[in-house]
C-alpha cells in the first residue's frame, strides 16, 4: 500500500491555519521543525491546560486530500494547511489504518497514534465545517474525518509529490481512536 504527500504545511504560532512550505523537515521525536506543536510533551491548548506533562502524540497532522474534495461537495472550497494539516495525502486510506501503523516518506517515518478530534475550531474557521467533517456509519457509530495525528520515529524532510510507504503493525490491529 502506498500514497503520495500531496502538500505539506508548517505554522509557527497557535493559529489554526498552517502555512503551504516546499518542504517541511520532521525531527525524531519532536514533531515538524517550526511548528507550534514541537514538541515531546503536549502543545495543544486545551491539552496543556489539563496536563503539560502528557505526552506528546499530536507532533504531526496527516490529512487525506479526498476529504477536501468530499468538502467541496458540501460547499466547502479548503486549500492546503487551512485545517491545520502538516501532511495532506492522496491515495491512502488514513481514517483505517490501525494504530501504530509507520507511514514512510523518504528517510522519514511517523508511528500513526490516533485520529484528530474535530473541534469547534473547524466552526469558527467555516460555520457548519465541523459537522461536514463527522459521519456515522451504517450502525449509527461516530466517524471522524478530520485526519490522523502521528508521532515522528526517525526524520527527515518531507515534500509534495513524495511516496508514502504504509507498513502495518503485527495483529491484532487496534483501531484509531481519538488522540
Amino acid at each position: 500500500m502506498a500514497g503520495i504527500v500531496e502538500a505539506v504545511s508548517q505554522g509557527s504560532t497557535h493559529r489554526f491555519s498552517k502555512q503551504p512550505r516546499l518542504w517541511i523537515t520532521l525531527l525524531t521525536g519532536l514533531g515538524v521543525e517550526g511548528d507550534a506543536h514541537l514538541g515531546t510533551t503536549v502543545k495543544h491548548r486545551s491539552r496543556v491546560a489539563r496536563d503539560p506533562t502528557q505526552p506528546n502524540l499530536r507532533q504531526v497532522h496527516l490529512l487525506h486530500r479526498e476529504l477536501l474534495a468530499e468538502l467541496r461537495l458540501h460547499g466547502f472550497v479548503i486549500g492546503p494547511g487551512q485545517i491545520g494539516e502538516n501532511i495532506l495525502t492522496g491515495g491512502i486510506d488514513l481514517l483505517g489504518l490501525p494504530t501504530d501503523t509507520v507511514l514512510r516518506i523518504g528517510t522519514a517515518s511517523i508511528r500513526v497514534t490516533g485520529l484528530r478530534n474535530p473541534c469547534v475550531q473547524l466552526d469558527r474557521f467555516k460555520p457548519n465545517l465541523m459537522a461536514a467533517t463527522l459521519g456515522r456509519d451504517a450502525d449509527g457509530n461516530l466517524i471522524r474525518k478530520a485526519g490522523i495525528m502521528g508521532v515522528v520515529m526517525t526524520g527527515g524532510e518531507v515534500r509534495p509529490g513524495d511516496v508514502i510507504e504504509v507498513s502495518l503493525p503485527t495483529k491484532p490491529h487496534r483501531r484509531l481512536l481519538p488522540v
